[in-house]
């Protein structure tokens, strides 16, 4: 075997073993949380709104479009930033979380000027059919 033969075929069992270490995590396990929570965040500073809507809970996403809640979330006038988890209180399959979120907003009077602003956001998750969802307050 060549060397880049070799190389290429390494290459190929290392991403069938991350693949299948991907596959092997336990979503219904309340640590998940730690980690959906700041993805959900992020599509959203993204403004990748559609896809932040699968980390909202099946109730909630049946009264909302894909589509209508990307518009809403995309389009508002703070600009998300950052999101920083904070910790986490879960009593069987609910879970109260704090993440940090950075934002900028407009100035009230000043139409063009912007604050920064940082404060912690209390979430609440479940857990439906083994796997963790956001469930928004609104």
């Amino acid at each position: 075997m060549t060397n880049d033969l070799i190389r290429t075929c390494a290459a190929l069992v290392l991403a069938a073993g991350v693949t299948l270490v991907a596959g092997c995590v336990d979503k219904s396990n309340p640590d998940i949380i730690d980690k959906r929570s700041v993805e959900r965040w992020n599509y959203l500073i993204a403004h990748e709104a559609e896809k932040a809507y699968d980390y909202l809970t099946p109730g909630y996403r049946a009264t909302q479009t894909r589509e209508a809640y990307a518009t809403a979330m995309n389009n508002r006038p703070v600009i998300w930033k950052s999101a920083e988890f904070q910790g986490k209180s879960c009593d069987g399959d609910r879970c109260d979380v704090q993440v940090t979120v950075t934002y900028s907003m407009p100035v009230p009077g000043k139409s063009e000027r912007r604050t920064d602003v940082t404060s912690r956001q209390s979430e609440t998750w479940l857990r439906l059919d083994g796997q963790w969802y956001y469930l928004p307050n609104d």
